[in-house]
């Protein structure tokens, strides 16, 4: 599932809405840090795909040091990315095990849920309440 329309669908209106989402994903971080490593950086941050600095707040990776077993320090990657996918309308999904069990742990998530196919669904409104109260721990990733 490539999250793309087959090319007979492809009208001028959809790649424009490709490229907008593309720019709009720029500021997604290229490359994900274990909490362990960002919580070791005097200013803890990732580079985006555009090559801009994605800065973390300490007190926010302090509550998931905190909330976190140390196990699970080395194997959460931040930011943790939900996944948004156009042809569904109110949800979105997790892709990464070590995120689904930490929101869990931080009682973000319900701990009866599990994924499926690689992924959980979750609905928008949870994840954009995730992302409010730990804004710069999470992302949202157009699809």
């Amino acid at each position: 599932m490539s999250g793309r329309l087959p090319d007979s669908d492809d009208s001028g209106l959809m790649r424009w809405m490709r490229s907008e989402v593309g720019k709009i994903n720029k500021e997604i971080v290229a490359e994900r840090k274990p909490l362990s490593q960002l919580l070791g950086e005097d200013m803890p941050f990732s580079k985006t795909k555009s090559g801009n600095e994605h800065l973390f707040d300490k007190g926010i990776l302090n509550v998931f040091e905190e909330g976190l077993p140390e196990e699970l320090h080395g194997r959460i990657r931040l930011p943790i990315l939900f996944f948004l996918d156009h042809r569904v309308e109110d949800s979105c999904f997790l892709n990464d095990e070590n995120a689904v069990k930490a929101l869990q742990i931080m009682g973000e998530i319900s701990r009866s849920r599990s994924l499926n196919e690689g992924k959980l669904w979750v609905g928008k409104s949870i994840a954009y309440s995730i992302m409010r109260k730990y804004p710069t721990a999470i992302q949202i990733v157009m699809g």
